[in-house]
This record gives C-alpha cells, sequence and structure tokens, in this order.
C-alpha cells in the first residue's frame, strides 16, 4: 500500500517516528537506527511496511530498504514478531544481522532485549536454509576478476555474501551489481556484506 513515506520530520520518540505529509502526521514504529537518522523539523524519507491483521493496522519505517528488507524477513521466522524484529535492529544493522546467521553468532542477536537463546537459534536455523535455498535457486552467477576467464568465478566469501543480501530481499541482478568492484578476495567477509549493501541504498 506504502512504498515510502517523504515529507517533515514531526516527532521523535522511543521506537517511533511520525512523517507529516502533506499536512498528514504518519507514525511509523522503527528503530533505534533509524530515528537517529531523523531530526525533528528537517526532511526524513522512510520505507515502508504494513502490518495489517486481526485488530492491527500498524505502519513501520525504515530509513533504507536494507533495514525493511531485514524487518520482513525477520518477522518471516516462526515466533518472531513485529516488536522483537525491531529490538534486534536496534541494536544491529543489516549487515551485521546477515554475518550473525552466516556465523551461527548467536550472542548477537541476545544482545536485544528479550531475545533468548532458542529465539535467536531458531532465527539462524531457518534463515541459513532459506539463504541455502535463494542461493540454489538464484543462480547467482558473477563475472570474475580480469584475467580468470570466467574460472571459479567468486571466492566462498562472496558466495555466501551474495547469499546474504539474496535472502535479505535483494535480487541476483542486484546482487550481482552490488558486489561488483568490491574485494571480494581481500576483504572479511562481513566489510563486503556492509560495503554491498551501502552501494544498494545510493
Amino acid at each position: 500500500m506504502f512504498y515510502y513515506l517523504d515529507g517533515t520530520v514531526a516527532e521523535v520518540l522511543p521506537y517511533l517516528a511520525v512523517i507529516d505529509c502533506g499536512g498528514v502526521g504518519y507514525a511509523c514504529k522503527t528503530t533505534n537506527n533509524t530515528l537517529s537518522s531523523l531530526k525533528k523539523g528537517q526532511h526524513g524519507r522512510l520505507y515502508t511496511y504494513l502490518n495489517v491483521g486481526e485488530g492491527v493496522f500498524d505502519l513501520y519505517g525504515f530509513a533504507t530498504q536494507a533495514e525493511r528488507n531485514s524487518f520482513k524477513m525477520l518477522i518471516g521466522v516462526s515466533g518472531v514478531g513485529p516488536k522483537a524484529a525491531l529490538a534486534i535492529l536496534s541494536v544491529g544493522t543489516p549487515d551485521t544481522l546477515a554475518m550473525a546467521i552466516i556465523t551461527g553468532d548467536e550472542k548477537t542477536l541476545t544482545a536485544a532485549p528479550g531475545i533468548g537463546k532458542k529465539i535467536a537459534q531458531r532465527i539462524i536455523l531457518e534463515l541459513k536454509d532459506q539463504m541455502a535455498k535463494e542461493s540454489a535457486a538464484g543462480g547467482l552467477s558473477f563475472s570474475g576478476p580480469k584475467g580468470t576467464s570466467g574460472e571459479n568465478p567468486f571466492s566462498t566469501k562472496a558466495t555466501e555474501a551474495a547469499a546474504a543480501l539474496s535472502v535479505l530481499g535483494y535480487s541476483s541482478q542486484e546482487t550481482a551489481v552490488a558486489l561488483k568492484g568490491v574485494d571480494v578476495e581481500n576483504l572479511p567477509l562481513e566489510e563486503i556484506i556492509r560495503q554491498s549493501l551501502k552501494k544498494m541504498v545510493k
């Protein structure tokens, strides 16, 4: 229904931002990371997700598409609701979340209020499985570095980064473009993901 809201930041409250668009104030539940990027009285744009259910009609807003994609990914995990997803994304970023899933880092997830070990394990298990399926079904193919003649196109790190970006909601084509020019041979996996996400939100 809504893709994004673009207007003046009317209010910045705990886990809530109000964007004034043409005289109408839209209240968006959001993360601490997004709130830190907003200033009352200044221009703001939030990428939105509308959660509609029985007795529920909540609008969520995020400073980047990567954060919105991460939110949608998290609430797709059984037992993880919008509140838990906001908590996770308030203590981390999309790239740290992707890294935690790839490496099985429960501590990064349990650092969020209300996220226990069992939920963290479920998030890692379900999303790792989803990453594997996305990677296999997406036919991820990238042009290798110059001089490789197409052999062994990208390193394992690049494949893992591509799987992470794919499960965060990006298409194979978008992922290929984002990884192009990133030094996948020498950079750590977390930095590859971070740089790729930055390129996507430019």
